[in-house]
């Protein structure tokens, strides 16, 4: 299942073809040396193609990668947050009892 060449590709080879063609040499061996070029182009253009979507993913994990870290960064930090705020609450309520426990023995004594 060979993939059709562009006709641009083509004219681009015949004519690379045609600037390197030497005296002597028949419109055969000028057609096979422009098969040869429009293969050589089809092949390098299919490894740009596959090395834009290497790059291209790869670009976009990093973006992933970088999204998924800052949300735990803040994650991290809403975590912090809520556990520094919890800490307190206990400790006050303890205090709180303590004075009531002592005032109410101190006013019925």
């Amino acid at each position: 299942m060979a993939k059709q060449i562009s006709t641009e590709t083509q004219n681009e080879a015949m004519k690379v073809a045609k600037a390197t063609q030497k005296p002597g040499q028949t419109k055969e061996q000028t057609r096979l040396i422009a098969l040869g070029i429009e293969k050589g182009i089809a092949e390098y253009k299919k490894q740009q193609k596959s090395k834009a979507r290497d790059r291209d993913k790869s670009r976009k994990q990093d973006i992933k990668a970088k999204a998924r870290a800052a949300e735990a960064e803040v994650n991290d930090d809403v975590e912090v947050d809520t556990s520094t705020k919890g800490n307190g609450l206990p400790w006050a309520l303890l205090v709180i009892s303590w004075l009531g426990f002592i005032a109410y023995t101190f006013l019925l004594a």
